[in-house]
């Protein structure tokens, strides 16, 4: 594997591992962790914007509720309202020193408006898959032109740049396929 074709398999597997980041943020109507371990908490009277991640540990009570169990009981308030502020639509409840989520059955319009934002993501993915593969092919024809490599080569690289670039497309077809059958799921 080339130069190029390295970098351009850096770019695809970052691209592939950003939606599976933010197919994380999604609700599905299941409690997981993922669903909000990421959101930003400003905290210690603005300070500090840190993950919820890194100011609590989160499990699941059920299929349909969260604990959070803050490790200093003083940022409590912060993560209740950094839940609130969020586009989750979850209501925290505080209970002496946690905070319990309760994660609400998806009506039918809710996994509608989900399916769609899942649409957008993998777009917006898909695009930026596309952008890279164009770029690297440029690399390659621009090669060619100075003489850095030879014709062979640049079919050969060609070759595999657009062999990865349909794998990576496949894989993001198959991570929206799998989220939305989450989604769906009643």
């Amino acid at each position: 594997m080339n130069e190029i074709t390295l970098d351009f398999s850096k770019l695809i597997d970052k691209t592939i591992s950003a939606l599976k980041e933010d197919f994380k943020s999604i609700r599905t109507g299941r409690a997981t962790p993922a669903l909000i371990e990421s959101l930003q908490v400003e905290t210690y009277q603005g300070q500090s914007k840190l993950k919820l991640l890194e100011l609590a540990t989160i499990t699941t009570d059920g299929p349909s509720a969260l604990i959070i169990s803050p490790f200093d009981t003083s940022t409590m308030q912060d993560i209740e309202k950094a839940i609130l502020k969020s586009t989750l639509g979850l209501s925290p409840q505080t209970q002496t020193n946690r905070i319990v989520v309760k994660i609400p059955a998806l009506s039918q319009e809710q996994r509608e408006k989900m399916i769609k934002l899942i649409g957008e993501m993998v777009e917006e993915k898909r695009e930026s898959t596309r952008f890279h593969r164009d770029e690297a092919r440029k690399k390659v024809r621009n090669d060619f032109e100075k003489k850095i490599i030879t014709e062979d080569q640049k079919f050969r690289i060609e070759k595999e740049i657009e062999t990865y670039s349909q794998n990576s497309m496949d894989k993001i077809q198959e991570l929206k396929e799998s989220k939305e059958k989450d989604i769906l799921e009643i």
